[in-house]
């Protein structure tokens, strides 16, 4: 299982990057290898203001469609539209190209309170 050092976690499986005062989020390996081929993926539209632990999209593969949970609050002003056309990237590159959406958090400090990658590995190790 990658796990970038650098990043933030959920136990919802998402990872968070800070980024010159907006955070960058996707999910983690270990999810797109739990889930399989993924097919579709549906993210919010810029503009949308997402709340903490909220459903804000989904990414459906061969043997499921798993919600995706926002991890801080804020506004989307940005979405990885290259998924549409190539929801692969999800299986293939999910640190790097296969990142969700763009936020401006509502409270950037909310970031420090996810796990680092540590705690995350426990996390997952644990199930």
């Amino acid at each position: 299982m990658s796990l970038p050092k650098d990043l933030y976690y959920t136990e919802e499986h998402e990872w968070v990057k800070k980024e010159d005062g907006k955070v960058r989020i996707g999910i983690t390996d270990f999810a797109q290898d739990e889930l399989g081929d993924v097919v579709f993926v549906e993210l919010p539209e810029v503009g949308d203001e997402l709340e903490a632990d909220e459903s804000f999209g989904s990414v459906e593969s061969v043997k499921t469609v798993s919600e995706l949970y926002a991890p801080i609050s804020g506004t989307v002003v940005e979405i990885n539209e290259e998924l549409e056309d190539s929801p692969e990237f999800v299986n293939e590159s999910p640190y790097e190209k296969a990142w969700l959406v763009v936020l401006e958090p509502s409270n950037p400090s909310d970031v420090d309170q996810l796990l680092t990658a540590d705690q995350y590995e426990e996390a997952v190790n644990k199930d």
